[in-house]
C-alpha cells in the first residue's frame, strides 16, 4: 500500500509512453513522476524502463509489472466510477424488450409507477415474444422467464413463475381429471409453439424426479391469448405460467389439476442486461423498482 502512487504513477508513464505526458494527466511535475518511478525501482531492486533521450522502452521485468499495476489502476478507476454512478440520478432513455402478455398484464403498471418516481426517464418497450438479441439490438434491459439464462448474460431474479396444469369445468366435466402427468396421453392437450421446449414434452417434477411427456393434441398455436381462449372454451388441455391465468383459476373458469406435478420446475422472471463494468443509473433503478413491484412473492399467486 506504501507503494500505491508510485505504482499508479508508472502505469500512468507507460500508458502515455512520457514522463512530461504522465505528469500533465496526473497533475503534477515531471521531476515527481520521475522521482516516484526511480523510487519504485529501488524499492523493488530491479530496473522497470529502458530510457534514453529519445525513447523509453519496458524492460521484461517492468512488462510483467506493469500488467499488475495496470490492473490495480483500472479497479481504483471501476471503484470511484461505480460510487460516481450509484449517487447519479437516473435520466435518459431506457430501451427495453418483454413477452407481450407480461408486458400487457404486468409490466405496464410497474412501468407507470416507474416513470412517476423518476421524471428524467424514457422509456422504449418493445413488446415482442421474439427473443431479442440485447447486445446487437441496442437494448439497456430484458425481461425474460425462463429457467436457463444466458451465460454470456447477467441475469437478475426478479420473482418467481409458477406454471400450472389446467383445464376448464366444462372438458374435466366431459372428459374427466387426470391423476398424473402419465394420464394426459388419454386427453387433448393445447400445444403452446412459443417455447420451443414446449412444443412436443411438457416437463414436470413429481417427487424430485423429472418427468419428459410427449404431448398431442389438435391444437398447436404460437400465440398466448388464442391459446387461454381454447382453454376457456373447453378445447384442452393446457399449461400456463400463473402470471397469466391466475384471476382465471381464482374465478373458477380454469381448474388446476395435478396439483402434486410441479410444472416447469425452476421458470423465473429475469431482468437481463450486458455484463458491462458500469450498470448506469436508469438500468439500476428499474431493476430495484421491478424487485419492489413484484417481489419474492407477487401479485398473480395470491389466488
Amino acid at each position: 500500500m506504501e507503494r500505491l502512487e508510485e505504482m499508479m504513477t508508472f502505469a500512468k508513464v507507460v500508458e502515455t509512453r512520457s514522463f512530461s505526458a504522465a505528469a500533465q494527466a496526473l497533475g503534477t511535475s515531471k521531476s515527481l513522476v520521475s522521482k516516484h518511478v526511480s523510487n519504485l525501482e529501488s524499492a523493488l531492486g530491479v530496473k522497470l524502463l529502458h530510457r534514453t533521450t529519445r525513447r523509453m522502452s519496458l524492460t521484461e521485468v517492468g512488462a510483467a509489472y506493469h500488467e499488475h499495476c495496470a490492473r490495480i489502476a483500472q479497479e481504483i478507476a471501476a471503484a470511484s466510477q461505480t460510487v460516481m454512478q450509484l449517487q447519479a440520478e437516473p435520466r435518459g432513455l431506457l430501451k427495453l424488450t418483454s413477452p407481450v402478455i407480461f408486458a400487457s398484464l404486468h409490466l405496464a403498471p410497474a412501468l407507470q409507477t416507474f416513470l412517476q418516481r423518476y421524471d428524467k426517464v424514457e422509456v422504449e418497450l418493445n413488446a415482442s415474444d421474439r427473443v431479442m438479441d440485447v447486445v446487437d439490438e441496442g437494448y439497456d434491459l430484458a425481461i425474460r422467464i425462463t429457467d436457463k439464462p444466458s451465460p454470456n448474460m447477467v441475469a437478475r431474479r426478479i420473482a418467481p413463475v409458477r406454471w400450472v396444469t389446467c383445464a376448464s369445468p366444462e372438458y374435466l366435466a366431459r372428459h374427466g381429471t387426470p391423476r398424473t402427468p402419465q394420464e394426459l396421453s388419454r386427453h387433448q392437450c393445447l400445444v403452446y409453439q412459443g417455447i420451443p421446449a414446449m412444443r412436443s414434452s411438457w416437463r414436470y417434477l413429481v417427487n424430485n424426479r423429472e418427468v419428459n411427456l410427449h404431448v398431442t393434441g389438435k391444437c398447436r398455436v404460437n400465440n398466448t391469448g388464442v391459446l387461454i381462449q381454447l382453454a376457456l372454451a373447453g378445447m384442452g388441455i393446457a399449461i400456463f405460467p400463473t402470471y397469466i391465468v391466475g384471476h382465471h383459476l381464482k374465478s373458477e373458469s380454469l381448474k388446476e389439476i395435478l396439483p402434486d406435478s410441479i410444472a416447469n420446475p425452476d421458470m423465473s422472471l429475469y431482468a437481463v442486461y450486458p455484463p458491462n463494468r458500469y450498470l448506469q443509473p436508469k438500468v439500476r433503478a428499474f431493476i430495484d423498482h421491478l424487485l419492489e413491484h413484484f417481489g419474492p412473492h407477487p401479485d398473480w399467486d395470491r389466488f
